[in-house]
């Protein structure tokens, strides 16, 4: 049990008729309070940002004033203890001074400096917990920029939406194509949440066969099915009191979503055999690459589930809607792999970082990552930009040699990736790279690239 953030001042004194006398003065003032008889145990009941003061006499039986602010300020060094001393007290409230103490009042003493000093130390509070919220927010930006890397609006926008939702506690439903990053904002949302230290549970709805789904999720009971022969914490019970991520949540069964819609709307989880309802504190987080909305209009997902999970959704944009953001991240992702290995770092030249910004990333940031890799280890990058209907390949190559080399290799992958782009003509190649028909064939023979590798047909005009 912890005490309740309303409560401003928590007064600890053994002698009844004093801490009455107190409890009435902090309460005309219009200060909430809590009076103690003794000082054991308050520290566990106090949350490290717990808003108020304690005002406590030294002189108690069991655990006195000075050990009270040991181990208030083991926990919090910045909690405002107030102590109450006796006239032969005085020396050692001095010493409690040294050791933290924000204040002593000797006894007898006015109802006034025990107010004044009350507020003073609640203003100091308050400006404490302020600045402890925005290093953590500043450090919550950095966190989230080191997390999900990019510069784009969109992912500007994203990390805006994570910080807004992280403190809530609102279920989530990602949206995003196959290796766009779905689980890492899902940590994110839980690492920066009041959840932190409580588990995160993630699990992939389509790796899961159809015979073991319900008993994953939910647990069972001894006896629930054939082969059940002890019970099993399902992985809900098991994420209470933290996060739960549903990744590919479109390929759960009808059967299985109505529990879950269940689960979403009650709080409870009840295992497979069981009669028992077990009440959940839990967030979950669920994520899909398809259009849910669309699936549920053709039957193949609960519309009232889509509903319930579509309170608080967050879009992932594909990398190829992220510009540069995918030089910024395959740079990253190289220096990783490079410390990593213990390797120099290779700088991407600008051929290399053409033909990056030109790539659609068909498995988004996954894909890329793995490209950066293999840079890294100073292999040949092959860049698969074939699309659904098809289309060339790149390939990029870790460049070395002096200046002329670089640039004939430059000049070869600018000339190589228009080519494999959908041009009519050699006409349309040349116009897009600004030269001349005449210096296109020229350099088509030089590199000794063709342009009937592109698939196109050449028009008569180009043959001058």
């Amino acid at each position: 049990m912890t005490i309740d953030n309303r409560i401003q001042v928590v007064l600890i004194d053994d002698d009844p008729h004093l801490r009455q006398a107190l409890s009435q003065t902090l309460d005309l003032a219009g200060l909430k309070i809590l009076p103690l008889a003794e000082a054991k145990g308050l520290a566990a009941q106090l949350e490290r940002d717990w808003p108020g003061v304690v005002v406590s006499d030294i002189r108690m039986p069991g655990m006195d004033g000075l050990e009270l602010l040991t181990e208030l300020h083991a926990q919090d060094p910045e909690l405002p203890v107030l102590l109450i001393t006796g006239h032969g007290d005085v020396p050692l409230a001095v010493q409690a001074m040294r050791a933290g103490a924000y204040d002593f009042l000797e006894k007898p003493f006015a109802s006034d400096a025990l107010l004044d000093s009350v507020r003073r130390a609640l203003a100091l509070r308050r400006l404490v917990l302020d600045n402890r919220s925005l290093r953590l927010a500043l450090s919550d930006r950095n966190e989230l920029s080191a997390r999900l890397v990019g510069h784009s609006p969109s992912m500007l926008r994203l990390r805006e939406q994570i910080g807004a939702l992280a403190a809530t506690r609102a279920d989530v439903l990602i949206l995003g194509e196959t290796g766009a990053g779905k689980e890492v904002v899902a940590r994110a949302l839980h690492d920066l949440s009041g959840r932190r230290n409580g588990p995160f549970v993630a699990i992939n709805a389509g790796a899961l066969a159809e015979s073991v789904v319900e008993s994953e999720l939910f647990g069972h009971e001894p006896g629930a099915f054939t082969g059940a022969q002890k019970r099993r914490i399902g992985k809900f019970e098991f994420a209470n009191g933290g996060t739960l991520f549903l990744d590919e949540i479109e390929s759960m069964s009808l059967d299985v979503q109505v529990k879950l819609l269940r689960l979403l709307q009650e709080r409870v989880v009840e295992r497979l055999g069981g009669n028992q309802l077990i009440p959940l504190d839990i967030r979950i987080i669920a994520a899909t690459k398809e259009d849910l909305r669309q699936a549920a209009d053709q039957g193949r997902f609960r519309a009232d589930l889509y509903y319930r999970l579509n309170v608080a959704p967050l879009r992932i944009p594909p990398l190829r809607e992220r510009g540069e953001d995918a030089l910024m991240l395959f740079q990253h992702f190289a220096d990783e792999a490079s410390a990593r290995h213990g390797l120099p770092p290779h700088e991407l030249q600008p051929g290399q970082r053409a033909l990056l910004l030109r790539h659609t990333w068909p498995g988004n940031v996954r894909e890329l990552q793995n490209a950066a890799e293999r840079f890294a280890l100073g292999l040949e990058l092959a860049l698969d930009n074939s699309t659904p209907e098809g289309g060339a390949g790149n390939s990029i190559e870790v460049v070395s040699g002096g200046l002329s080399e670089q640039v004939e290799n430059f000049e070869k992958t600018l000339i190589a990736a228009e080519l494999a782009r959908s041009h009519s003509s050699v006409r349309s190649v040349a116009e897009a790279l600004g030269i001349p028909r005449k210096t296109l064939h020229d350099k088509l023979r030089k590199h000794g690239l063709s342009f009937s590798d592109s698939g196109a047909s050449a028009h008569p005009d180009d043959l001058d």
